[in-house]
């Protein structure tokens, strides 16, 4: 059952699988490789996903042709978009949480693998009012 405790041990277990990719790679790569290397470490740990799932554009009831596509898309509930950039941007965020509200994702995770610690100044967790309605 889908609950905020579920998705918060997911949450860690999303951010240690790429706290590993870091340790292991640095930073200074373009974030394709970042990305495969993730891919490789959720694949280890047993954790699903979707990856370049393409994210559908309701409006006004009709599903329009627009090439949104989220990196990750972790058990069907966590979106998780990944950067390898020398500062982060609102509009990361905004496109995170625009993906989360489409998908209807209660929770996601933008991780910027530029930084020298991914724990501390690396990633950053957004909630919605998807996850405030969870037990």
């Amino acid at each position: 059952m889908l609950s905020q405790k579920y998705l918060d041990d997911l949450t860690y277990e999303v951010v240690g699988a790429a706290i590993e990719v870091h340790k292991t790679l640095g930073r200074g790569l373009l974030e394709s490789a970042y990305h495969q290397c993730l891919k490789e470490e959720l694949l280890h740990r047993k954790i699903n996903f979707l990856t370049e799932m393409k994210v559908p554009l309701i409006y006004k009831n009709r599903e329009l042709d627009v090439d949104f596509r989220c990196d990750l898309f972790v058990e069907q509930c966590l979106v998780v978009e990944l950067k390898s950039v020398n500062e982060m941007s609102s509009v990361f965020e905004a496109q995170l949480l625009t993906y989360m509200k489409l998908l209807k994702a209660p929770k996601g995770i933008l991780i910027n693998f530029n930084c020298k610690n991914i724990f501390q100044d690396g990633q950053k967790t957004f909630v919605n009012e998807y996850f405030r309605l969870l037990p």
